[in-house]
């Protein structure tokens, strides 16, 4: 039978290793995020091409753009100590990523693979930040 200090660092260690997939995870998705809210902002020509074949106005494109800088913000604030937001924001996005795919599959789309590996990312964090 393991000693209960073998026990405790085992589980001091896993705690550790858990925080530090949270930290490097929410980054990636936070940069991810961030970049593409720009791009939008922008209105770039990729996003405006993707746009016209899903049948979204450009219009929408500010929305969509303020939704993925709100989740990065929310992300940050989540990594220097405000947890329940960076939660939030983590639903938000794997939220947000869901329906882009919906919409993708809805108008016969099938490139959707771009936004289901932001969904992945979005609950990678959101699953590490709930382990950590």
């Amino acid at each position: 039978m393991p000693s209960d200090s073998l026990i405790k660092t085992f589980t001091m260690g896993l705690e550790l290793t858990m925080f530090t997939a949270y930290v490097v995870v929410t980054f990636i998705t936070m940069m991810v995020s961030t970049f593409y809210a720009v791009v939008d902002f922008m209105h770039c020509k990729f996003v405006l091409v993707n746009m016209a074949r899903l049948g979204l106005p450009e219009s929408s494109l500010t929305l969509l753009g303020s939704l993925k800088a709100a989740g990065a913000v929310g992300l940050l604030l989540g990594l220097i100590g405000v947890s329940v937001i960076g939660t939030a924001a983590a639903i938000g996005l794997s939220l947000f990523f869901f329906g882009a795919i919906v919409t993708h599959v809805r108008a016969g789309d099938r490139s959707y693979w771009f936004a289901a590996m932001f969904l992945l990312l979005a609950v990678a964090t959101l699953v590490t930040d709930l382990a950590s």
